[in-house]
Parts: structure tokens; sequence; C-alpha cells
């Protein structure tokens, strides 16, 4: 009886052929007992014999895709890929068809380079994986989307180092591959660049001058300031925020062509300069008058009420320009929830504020005054509505009901809010950029 050989995994090679990208695995996370069905992304060889599998996880967020080795994977559960208008492959099935095909091979007088050692090994050879070289030199990725998607699906930087903070990427971003290929990028906090080394970027902080983000500060309260950043004015600056920002965005596809954006960079105060806690980005022109482009909050500052002041500082620019705003969609998963925590703080802030006015009796209020008076588009503030099951159908007509219990928690959780966005310190007047002499 025939032994089966392995190709060094300790999978056999019949198997190893079924785990091809695309192939569906329930995968063992790390540090975990839990199984998870995940799609193999691409597969890599490792210096002793072993193979590596970028895995993602069905389901859930591309920022919790990872590495992992062949004995973190259930071969016994394997679904192959489906191509349009095929049935589902089995692997036994696949496995016959491929002996099948060798047998009418050697009947036509061909034979394989492993053909000689058909004594002990009558599996396929398994051929290495080809490695993708990296991304792109020059140009933005959004140009050549369908040509990259297999390559931006796979995280390139290992961590980065700003500041303080060590940070693990979530995403695909375009950087040097020279530099992709290190444990750790270092940047520099103040200008943004990238560096591969620590002594390099010593070196680097004696030749800098910067403690804070070029452009002009338009707002400064206690330690807090933001600054506007014009992306055709400060261009470098403006491209490496950009290739900063994908490593936690997946949507965003903007890294050279930064001249329609204005970004408005929130920085933190101490005593050795302004640091960056987080920005948003908008265009200068915008037909659906959006206010925000893409947003971020800097991982090493979340959970500390940054990105609710960037999102209010947005509708406080829309109300200076006097108009109604709205962030670009679709809404990353964290951006939803920011937006929807902030939308709904804000509608409440509202009708209590109207409730506790002295009005007419009963007071009437509709959508329009309410998104005048948030500068929020109506079908934000509707759904907002709609998901605080606020809004009721009632003797033919829209009500809005409040109870006491949803003031109260609204009230608590405005009392813990410490920091917020003071119109008073404000110092910026809007452009209309439709003038070309403007850029």
């Amino acid at each position: 009886m025939k032994s089966e050989l392995t190709n060094g995994t300790g999978i056999s090679n019949k198997i190893a052929l079924l785990l091809v990208e695309g192939a569906r695995v329930p995968v063992r996370k790390r540090n975990t007992d839990d199984w998870i069905e995940g799609e193999i992304v691409a597969k890599r060889p490792l210096e002793n014999g072993k193979q590596e599998f970028y895995i993602h996880y069905i389901d859930y967020n591309k920022r919790l895709d990872e590495w992992v080795n062949d004995d973190q994977l259930d071969i016994n559960k394997i679904k192959l890929p489906q191509t349009k208008n095929s049935r589902p492959v089995s692997p036994t099935a696949m496995l016959n068809k491929v002996n099948r095909k060798r047998k009418i091979e050697d009947t036509n007088g061909y034979s394989s380079s492993h053909s000689a050692n058909s004594d002990t090994d009558d599996s396929p050879t398994i051929v290495p994986p080809i490695v993708p070289a990296g991304p792109p030199s020059t140009g933005s990725l959004s140009q050549n989307q369908n040509t990259y998607d297999g390559l931006t699906r796979i995280k390139n930087v290992q961590q980065i180092e700003m500041g303080k903070a060590r940070m693990t990427p979530w995403y695909f971003s375009p950087y040097p591959q020279e530099l992709c290929s290190l444990p750790v990028i270092y940047i520099c906090e103040f200008c943004l660049k990238y560096l591969k080394s620590s002594n390099c970027l010593k070196r680097h902080k004696l030749k800098c001058k910067l403690y804070h983000p070029p452009g002009n500060e338009i707002y400064r309260k206690n330690n807090i300031s933001v600054f506007e950043i014009d992306g055709r004015k400060n261009k470098n600056y403006a491209q490496n925020l950009c290739l900063l920002a994908k490593l936690f965005l997946d949507h965003k596809t903007l890294y050279y062509d930064t001249d329609p954006f204005l970004f408005y960079v929130m920085t933190e105060y101490d005593q050795f300069g302004l640091h960056m806690v987080g920005y948003f980005s908008k265009e200068k022109e915008s037909s659906e008058d959006y206010n925000v482009a893409c947003i971020l909050t800097l991982p090493c500052h979340q959970k500390k009420g940054y990105g609710r002041l960037l999102i209010e500082f947005s509708y406080l620019l829309s109300q200076v320009e006097g108009k109604l705003g709205s962030p670009e969609k679709p809404l990353s998963d964290l951006g939803l929830l920011s937006y929807r925590s902030y939308w709904s703080n804000a509608v409440l802030e509202a009708l209590i504020q109207y409730l506790d006015s002295p009005t007419e009796s009963p007071p009437s209020l509709t959508i329009l005054e309410l998104c005048d008076r948030l500068c929020m588009k109506k079908e934000d503030v509707i759904s907002t509505l709609q998901h605080l099951n606020l809004i009721h159908y009632y003797k033919g007509q829209y009500i809005i009901c409040l109870s006491n219990e949803i003031i109260d928690q609204h009230r608590k959780s405005m009392f813990r809010r410490k920091v917020r966005i003071d119109e008073k310190y404000l110092q910026w007047q809007p452009k209309d950029w439709s003038k070309r002499g403007k850029w």
C-alpha cells in the first residue's frame, strides 16, 4: 500500500492542491478556541518548507484578516471556490478529476516532472505561489483597482511608530516596497514623513522644524487646535497624511491627487508641540454638499471623544457656510457608529432645547426646521429619528414622541461629555472655490 507523501507542511499534496485562493475553510483564530469560516486570499512559502495562508473571515471586517499556519485550518471541511454558472465542487470530486486527467496524459505519452517518482508519489507537484512584488510606485490605485484588487486585500505594513505610539495597521497602504518589508515604519508625527529606522528618524528630527501641522490654525481652545491644510499648497504633507490614513480606512482610494481637497487636522498640545490625534477631509467643491470625505481618529487616540469632536467641527463649518452638510456614503462600520451616536445626541439636544423654550401649545416643529437647526441633511435626520424610534404616525400625521426616560438618558450622557466644540473660538471664513483663482 502506497504512503501518501506530504509537501513539508504536514498536509498531503492532494489536500494542499485544494487550498487555493478563494477556497473557504474553518479557521481557528489565534489565542482562541473559536472556529470561524474564512476565505483563503493568498498563501506564501516559509523558510522551513511550510506555508502560511492569508485568511479573510467571512462576515467580519477586513481589519481582522491575518496570516495563519496550516495547523489552524480544518482541512476536512474545505469548500472550493465557485465560478459563475458552475455547480459547487466537492474536494473528492476535484481530486478524482485530477487523477483522471493524469491517466489521460500518461496514455497519450506525456509525463510530468514527477513521473519518474511515480512509485512513491501519484499526486501532482505543488508549485509555490507567486508572491506579488508590491504596490505601484506612482499613480493612484483607484485608477487600476481591478488590477491590484488582490494585492490591496493583504496588509502590507506590519507596524508603524508615530511619536510615543506604536500601532498595528488594519488595511493595505501603498508605502514603498522597501519599507513594507521592515518590521516597523517610523513616521515623523509633525510632517508625517516616513523613514526606515529609528536612527533615520532621529536625524530627521534634527532637520525638521515643524512642531505642528502646516497650514492655518483656525481653532484653538485649551489644548485642542484644528489646522486647515490645502491639498494643493501642502502637497507632500497631504499625500503623507493620505498614506497614513489608508492604513486604517478600507474604502479610501485617494493617495496622490490631493489638489481638490482641504484637510482639517485636530491636534493636542503639550510641551513638545501639537500632536495629531485625527483629521477629516472635504472637497473644495462638492456637488452633493458633503462636508466630510474621509474622517479618522488615530487608534492610539480613540475612545477619548476626538471622533465626536471632529464630526461636531465639520457641522460647525457647514453652519458658517450656511449649508446642510452630510458625510460621503457609504460609511465604514466604525464611522457609522460614530455618526449615529453624534446624530442621536444632536437631534435629542435640539428637541429638548425646543421643548424647554417657551413656545405655543402644543409645540410644533417640522423636519425641515430641525434640519436648519442642526445643519444636517433631511435623510440623516429622518434616519436618526427612526433609529431612536421617536417618529410615529398618529391621526393622519407624523409626530415625535419623547419619553422622560430618553430625556434622562440623554442628559446623563451629555453630562459626561467634558469637551465640546465652542464656535466662539473659530477663526475661519469660507471661500468660494468655484473661482479657480482661489486654488
